[in-house]
């Protein structure tokens, strides 16, 4: 900061004829000197707002656009790989006892939905055990499991699903739709072991049954643990800020090129409200990436076969 003090009067006296030449060159003096600072200060002002300003402006401007294109490039890209499950109560016909319809009419009952991301071309999907929990536990016959996707052409599909495999101890499962006719896109896999709290990342899914939902954040904490649906402990959690909500779960968490980084499957919710808190947990990718090649191929996780 420049400091200009402040000019004074001078002390009155009766000048002779040297005095008043010495009080003469002191005042020009003193008033070149000010007249010069205040010239350079008014010159920095001046260009303070024309052309600094501007430039930096410019320059921010230019960096939100490009990191909003990025954003909205990712998820152009990796949306199709998402899917939207739907959990049904399906009803007989009453003409064909033996028959069961699974419809969605007013005699269909939607009984919770959720999020899931394409394994591999042969229509395996990947999703929460806790979305499907009343397909597996079913006894009665009539639970059933829709799920809806984008092709790789871009046309909009509905498949019936069946449970192939699933492990509550680390919240997974693996479901399986006719792909005849079908090219799908799978998601691309990262990996959760090089993680760094404050990277971007971002949750696709379908919240309360709103399709196709990106939510942004960061990646707030590593290595948290969670309780799983068997009663144990999930650990090595990822935590963020991404907001994920009732009909997020199974759905992914990507990184800032796309990558599937982990599986989105809990939030901590502010007591009766049921609004996320902002604190919310997805399964770490290589958990998944060691687990669902077992439920694929023989249904249940490696430790529950011996």
């Amino acid at each position: 900061m420049l400091v200009l003090g402040s000019l004074q009067s001078p002390s009155p006296f009766v000048p002779t004829s040297s005095s008043s030449s010495s009080f003469n060159k002191s005042f020009l003096t003193r008033r070149n000197s000010i007249v010069f600072a205040s010239s350079v200060l008014a010159s920095f002002l001046h260009l303070q707002p024309n052309s600094i300003c501007p430039f930096h402006l410019a320059r921010a401007e230019d960096e939100f656009q490009q990191e909003e294109g990025r954003s909205v490039q990712l998820f152009q890209e990796t949306s199709p790989s998402v899917v939207f499950i739907k959990d049904l109560e399906v009803v007989k016909d009453p003409k064909r006892s033996k028959e069961i319809m699974l419809t969605e009419d007013e005699n269909a009952k939607v009984e919770g939905t959720g999020s899931g991301f394409i394994w591999d071309k042969f229509g395996h999907i990947v999703t929460n055990y806790h979305v499907v929990a009343k397909l597996v536990t079913d006894k009665s016959g009539l639970q059933r499991c829709k799920v809806f996707l984008v092709d790789a052409s871009g046309n909009g599909i509905s498949k019936e699903a069946k449970v192939i495999g699933f492990d509550p101890a680390y919240d997974l499962a693996v479901l399986k739709i006719d792909v005849e006719g079908s090219k799908l896109k799978p998601a691309l896999l990262g990996t959760s072991h090089d993680l760094r709290v404050g990277q971007s990342c971002f949750a696709i899914g379908n919240p309360y049954g709103y399709e196709n939902t990106l939510t942004t954040g960061v990646v707030s904490g590593l290595g948290r643990e969670i309780p799983s649906p068997n009663g144990g402990a999930i650990r090595g959690v990822i935590q963020t800020d991404a907001a994920i909500n009732a009909g997020n779960s199974g759905g992914p968490l990507i990184d800032s090129y796309g990558h599937v980084i982990g599986v989105n499957t809990a939030t901590f919710t502010r007591k009766g409200t049921g609004i996320s808190s902002g604190v919310n947990f997805a399964i770490p990718i290589d958990t998944v990436v060691r687990t669902v090649p077992y439920l694929i191929v023989y249904g249940t996780p490696y430790t529950d076969r011996y």
